[in-house]
């Protein structure tokens, strides 16, 4: 499995290749780089949506036209975007591009078979510190083809010009040049259970106890808000579960028999049961404790457990923002007065 100009192997990238093959691309190879488990996987590298872009451009304008699109004129962004992800969807792929990505594919697959694979999208600025792209660009679950993973990378280029990712950029004024799409292509987990586990509470911000959330089947159910997950509270250091929520769980996301996912209906007596046991709990804790330790900083984790191991394996990790970007941010507006400055730290006035 040799990475190449258009394909990336997750053992070959890291973080620092993030312009190539993009936030997931480059957490995902910097996971196994540390020795912690995710599907096994490469990266149709960012260089690949830049030739697609240009070739496009040949025949009339994408990014000096979305460019010149006013923020606030939601019905010109939006005819823009159906178009531009109409003329992306509809583009053949390159030679090369089709030959490297086929061959790819039969390697992930091994042996011929046709093994379910997610295609994800991969935006160089998905966990940036100052602009993040993360949730507004497509991922597609249990692909069953070679001709549908394909498809479904012209998919995750096209999610670049979604109403919601151009409207995003233009209201921050972001330039196009630059922005760049990489595609995740790996196998799919038969989940028994997925969820999410924050390295610091979410709510308080306090980094001593990790926040794990799950339930039934595939993550997307969780992610997407459609089912109320289970909820624990645990210590990092000592293991302690000090807060434990069983909810009621009535529907999980399982593959479907032509691929995709379905919705389907929780047997009645897994509805109040726990998703988790205790020792999964702690070996969730563990791992996210060297999570953690790899990035020097507390990290937003989705995981699954498979089905037929219960094997813990990790979909993504990225940068927690919210309490980051508060402690970051000063505690008081500087001052010309050095005095006046401390004192309004303190509750003076100035």
């Amino acid at each position: 499995m040799l990475s190449t100009e258009i394909v990336g192997w997750f053992a070959d990238i890291g973080l620092d290749d993030r312009p190539h093959v993009g936030g997931k691309g480059g957490s995902l190879g910097e996971l196994q780089r540390a020795g912690i488990a995710v599907p096994p996987g490469f990266v149709v590298k960012t260089g690949v949506f830049e030739r697609f872009i240009r070739a496009l451009e040949r025949e009339s304008a994408v990014r000096a036209r979305v460019e010149s699109l006013d923020a606030e004129d939601l019905t010109a962004i939006t005819a823009c975007c159906n178009e531009m992800r109409a003329r992306v969807e509809a583009a053949e792929l390159p030679a090369d591009v089709l030959d490297e990505i086929s061959a790819a594919h039969a390697t992930l697959c091994a042996k011929g078979e046709q093994v379910p694979v997610a295609v994800r999208s991969s935006a160089t600025t998905e966990d940036a510190a100052d602009a993040s792209f993360a949730g507004l660009q497509d991922t597609y679950l249990w692909i069953t083809s070679l001709g549908q993973t394909l498809h479904r990378v012209r998919s995750c280029w096209a999610s670049l010009y979604s109403v919601e990712s151009v409207s995003y950029r233009r209201k921050r004024g972001l330039p196009e040049e630059g922005v760049a799409m990489a595609v995740v292509v790996q196998r799919m987990v038969n989940a028994r259970t997925a969820g999410v586990m924050f390295t610091r509470s979410p709510v308080t911000g306090d980094r001593s106890v990790m926040t794990i959330e799950g339930a039934w089947g595939l993550g997307s159910a969780v992610v997407g808000g459609e089912v109320t997950p289970d909820h624990w509270v645990v210590g990092k250091i000592t293991g302690e579960i000090s807060v434990r929520e069983i909810s009621e769980k009535l529907v999980q996301h399982v593959p479907a028999a032509g691929g995709g996912i379905e919705h389907v209906p929780v047997a009645e007596e897994r509805r109040r049961a726990p998703c988790l046991s205790d020792e999964e709990l702690q070996a969730l804790r563990a791992i996210g404790r060297k999570v953690e330790r790899q990035y020097g900083r507390p990290q937003d984790i989705e995981w699954a457990v498979e089905r037929e191991t219960n094997e813990i394996l990790l979909l993504q990790s990225r940068p927690e923002t919210v309490w980051s970007a508060k402690e970051a941010a000063p505690v008081a507006r500087p001052a010309e007065d050095p005095l006046s400055h401390v004192m309004s730290i303190f509750g003076g006035q100035r």
